[in-house]
């Protein structure tokens, strides 16, 4: 039974996918073609540097800080002590602070590639859909992505109807 269903699934996939017009592109080659593209690669990476001094600065102090109270500790009353510990720490907090603001997930470097590069992505996707559009392409595969599907008709979506004949 479940043989049955395998084989009739794939004669169905098979049968669809024969049907299609499909294409690929490679967006690698294609962002390497647009200037604009590298200009704004190259904008990221100074971001990416300028910020990565700034944090590299800020360590540089947490070490002096921490080499400095490590000569003097044993000199130093307890509450000198405790006031040079918090202060280290919460340099160190600034520290991790900023990475995660400069570097994080939501951070400026991932802001920044959204305000430059996105909008090349946006233009990209834009010309290949007018392009499937107008060449009656129904699925288009990225190259350089593991051949991820970038468009594809929604008219051809046929999964509601494998899920029937699946019994679901």
């Amino acid at each position: 039974l479940i043989m049955k269903k395998i084989i009739v699934i794939l004669s169905l996939l098979s049968s669809f996918v024969q049907a299609q017009n499909v294409a690929y592109v490679d967006s690698r080659y294609i962002l390497e073609n647009i200037p604009e593209f590298s200009a704004a690669q190259d904008e990221l990476n100074n971001f990416s540097i300028e910020w990565q001094e700034e944090i590299d600065i800020l360590k540089q102090e947490v070490e002096k800080l921490y080499r400095t109270y490590q000569a003097e500790q044993y000199l130093l009353p307890e509450e000198k002590k405790r006031n040079r510990e918090e202060m280290i720490i919460l340099k160190e907090k600034e520290v991790k602070s900023l990475t995660k603001q400069r570097f994080g997930p939501d951070g400026d470097l991932y802001q920044k590639q959204q305000q430059l590069i996105q909008p090349i992505q946006d233009l990209i996707y834009t010309a290949i859909t007018n392009f499937a559009d107008e060449a009656k392409y129904d699925i288009i595969f990225d190259k350089s992505s593991d051949l991820m599907m970038i468009y594809s008709n929604p008219e051809l979506d046929k999964s509601e109807q494998i899920l029937e004949k699946l019994g679901y």
